[in-house]
């Protein structure tokens, strides 16, 4: 069992990281920070550093950077599939009225299509 989390470098991003490792130390399992990087076009330096300053707070951490071409969504739920996930951590972003209306389509269907509960944190 393991706790997945979406990470993209925002505020959004690190409020749900943040999140998630207290969620792993309090279930005391294995956190899996997952970003879904279509292009490629990111380096993967500060997942690793983000990474190493869990495992210094006691957190069993393993980072993947997915270059697959896929939606965020698409393979965050697939990790959650892969690990038997028992949470997964998004960041929402706030919005203005009509935009409350509707979620971002990535968070819609992790919220609707996740096969674990979702945790949903705002910066």
């Amino acid at each position: 069992m393991a706790i997945v989390v979406g990470y993209i470098p925002t505020k959004e991003g690190a409020a749900a990281l943040a999140r998630a490792g207290e969620e792993a130390l309090l279930r005391k399992t294995d956190l899996v920070i997952i970003n879904s990087d279509r292009d490629g076009s990111g380096d993967g330096s500060e997942l690793a550093a983000l990474g190493k300053d869990l495992k210094s707070k006691g957190v069993d951490v393993q980072v993947r950077q997915l270059v697959r071409g896929n939606e965020p969504a698409e393979d965050l739920l697939a990790v959650a599939d892969e690990t038997g996930a028992e949470l997964i951590v998004i960041g929402l972003r706030r919005r203005t009225p009509v935009g409350k209306l509707i979620l971002g389509s990535n968070a819609q269907r992790i919220l609707l299509d996740a096969p674990c509960p979702v945790l949903a944190v705002k910066s």
